[in-house]
């Protein structure tokens, strides 16, 4: 098997410079529920996955140890980190190949969103699978974060125009804010089976990692937002009103998808 390629050049909505922040952030956030549900696929000694868009590897790490010592994980990014164990291969997910009926476990996390060709490259995961395989996508619907609480009226106001100024910027970049909530469908038009969504949402204060994750955003995106109607002033007035003990929010729904291929 070979899928080492050369990655082709796309651009992101978000900048590269403060990616361990946001590994470390999107890792403390939402592990824990990609784990638990990786666990219940069954995961374990002898199983071959596949782990797209590793990033920073947490996902693939914790697979390698779960599958082995027989088993095998492939830990794939567009541009993949100097030193990432288990090592990371470059590889462009939307026009490199991947073998066909490999993997016992492929999983995407906070991938497809980001793909124009995101139903091509479903379709392309679920050849990968071998029969009887599972598919899990682990992604944001980002139409649903409501503010609970700020400090005061300007701040309120302030979190809603960032809120929708990142959305603007997102649909800019050829993300699908919402794409969370039609992964299940897409998993049953791409013929898997057992399809089973389940959704999580957390509260955003200034202690918690997905709080930090969106107040990153606004450093990651600064470019993007302010084209999208922001100041630089109100930008950094972004993490004031969200760091405020005060501050209170609801996250955007995290969606994990399983589905399986079915045995011949």
């Amino acid at each position: 098997m070979d899928v080492t390629c050369e990655a082709v050049p796309r651009d992101y909505a978000f900048a590269r410079e403060h990616e361990r922040a946001r590994h470390r952030y999107l890792s403390a956030a939402h592990d824990p529920l990609t784990f638990a549900r990786l666990a219940e696929t069954g995961v374990g000694d002898g199983w071959r996955c596949l782990d797209v868009g590793a990033g920073g590897g947490a996902v693939a790490r914790w697979l390698a140890e779960r599958v082995a010592p027989s088993g095998s994980v492939l830990a794939t990014d567009l541009r993949p980190g100097p030193g990432s164990r288990p090592p990371v291969v470059g590889h462009d997910v939307v026009v490199d190949p991947l073998p066909a009926e490999e993997f016992d476990l492929v999983v995407a996390r906070l991938v497809l969103r980001h793909l124009p060709q995101r139903d091509a490259v479903l379709a392309k995961l679920v050849r990968a699978l071998k029969p009887g395989g599972w598919l899990q996508v682990d992604e944001f619907d980002t139409s649903y974060e409501p503010l609970l609480l700020a400090a005061d009226e300007e701040s309120a106001l302030l979190y809603e125009k960032f809120l929708a100024a990142k959305e603007a910027a997102m649909r800019g970049a050829g993300v699908d804010p919402g794409w969370g909530r039609r992964v299940p469908l897409a998993m049953h038009r791409a013929g898997l089976v057992e399809i089973d969504p389940r959704p999580r949402v957390q509260l955003r204060h200034r202690d918690g990692a997905d709080l930090l994750l969106l107040a990153q955003a606004a450093v990651d995106m600064r470019a993007e937002l302010m084209a999208a109607g922001m100041t630089g002033a109100e930008l950094d007035r972004v993490r004031e009103v969200v760091l405020h003990p005060d501050f209170r929010a609801t996250s955007c729904l995290m969606y994990s998808v399983h589905g399986r291929k079915a045995a011949r």
